[in-house]
């Protein structure tokens, strides 16, 4: 039916709690109701795809254009974090979740992590990344050693100054640490390099971070779709999520607008091409979520939405572009982790000519059968095949 999907992930936009979500501590979560509710929100883009349509808002209106459907998912898999709901999407369900660290790493990790890359260490604990550099920046700069931590998600970040750890060297711990410390019963989801440097007297974190994630347990969609030679790109830290399998293209942009720019390339340049591109928009979830930035979340939205015209006017005839979320992060809701949401599904193309709001979908790995089932490919992938309501 479709010759290419263009599956773009704004990062963190949930629609409002899971049933399940008192099990993680966030009753009550709801990162696009709120923002709504508390600055409003200029998205007519997305109004025209149907958003208004998933539920009742403040400022976001009811309207939708013919070719548009539009829909909600829910998580299958037991998380909220990056790792988890872009796997999903991708067709693999995890029926146990990754370890976290409330009190931080034992004893027995952090002895490993010395003796493996030879360095100490510093911090240990779950912290916000932009106040961990400031609060033991000092330290660090005077004694060499890395500073450790983590959050509520499955990461082992480590971050140090640029000009004291150089950021080759430490992505290079990074990748030890990924390889021969997070491993067995302590294997996190992403061990993610957290490069800073000073501006005035404030420790800021550059754009040079790096995600080394586990790789998925079996083959994801990305992967199908390569060995039967259809062509697959990854936008931003798609190919860090995925440990670059699947891909035939990529790109690794560093925020939003670099998104927006490079899906745009790639489309281009894959025009004609049969397959996936896939595109994650971080700037929601980094600078505003997990900073509990209200405004500067809104603005991003709106900005997006900006963009998303930009995008549906380049799409090509035979084209699907679907807009989605990972999970939440609720810039208004207690603590600075992800929360645990449901997310919009938003779809468009020039080849559809009626539009609707869809029954809501049970996986996100729904948008993986839909891909496969497209072209043709056997899976057995949960969901449902999307497919089916489009007209």
């Amino acid at each position: 039916m479709f010759d290419r999907f263009i599956v773009i992930v704004m990062d963190s936009v949930g629609i409002g709690e899971m049933p399940d979500a008192e099990k993680f501590g966030d009753k009550g979560a709801d990162t696009l109701g709120h923002i709504d509710s508390l600055r409003g929100l200029n998205v007519p883009n997305m109004e025209k795809l149907g958003l208004g349509l998933l539920r009742d808002f403040k400022t976001i209106k009811k309207n939708q254009i013919k070719g548009a459907y539009s829909t909600t998912m829910f998580e299958c898999s037991k998380g909220k974090d990056t790792t988890t709901g872009h796997w999903e999407m991708m067709g693999v369900i995890l029926e146990k979740s990754f370890p976290t660290y409330p009190d931080g790493f034992p004893k027995e990790v952090m002895d490993k992590f010395t003796q493996e890359t030879g360095y100490g260490y510093l911090g240990n604990k779950p912290a916000s990344g932009t106040v961990i550099i400031n609060e033991l920046g000092d330290e660090h700069v005077k004694t060499g050693k890395p500073i450790v931590y983590t959050s509520a998600d499955s990461v082992f970040q480590i971050a140090a100054h640029e000009d004291v750890i150089p950021v080759d060297e430490l992505y290079r711990i990074c990748e030890i640490t990924r390889n021969r410390v997070c491993v067995g019963e302590h294997a996190v989801a992403r061990v993610i390099a957290r490069p800073f440097i000073k501006e005035g007297d404030k420790y800021v974190r550059t754009e040079r971070r790096k995600d080394f994630s586990l790789e998925p347990p079996y083959p994801t969609a990305m992967d199908l779709l390569k060995e039967n030679g259809y062509q697959v790109g990854g936008i931003g830290k798609i190919e860090d999520i995925f440990v670059y399998r699947g891909l035939t293209a990529s790109i690794h942009s560093h925020n939003n607008y670099e998104s927006y720019r490079d899906l745009k390339k790639m489309m281009n340049d894959l025009k004609g091409e049969k397959g996936l591109v896939f595109a994650n928009f971080i700037d929601f979830d980094m600078l505003y979520g997990h900073r509990r930035n209200v405004e500067g979340y809104g603005k991003a939205l709106e900005e997006f939405d900006n963009y998303l015209e930009d995008i549906m006017d380049n799409l090509g005839e035979k084209d699907l572009l679907m807009v989605t979320a990972d999970h939440g992060n609720d810039p208004s809701f207690k603590g600075s982790d992800h929360t645990r949401e449901r997310v919009p599904l938003l779809m468009f193309s020039k080849l559809l000519k009626e539009n609707g709001r869809i029954e809501d979908l049970h996986c996100f790995s729904s948008i993986a059968k839909t891909v496969c089932e497209n072209f043709s490919i056997e899976n057995k992938f949960k969901g449902e095949n999307i497919l089916e309501y489009l007209k």
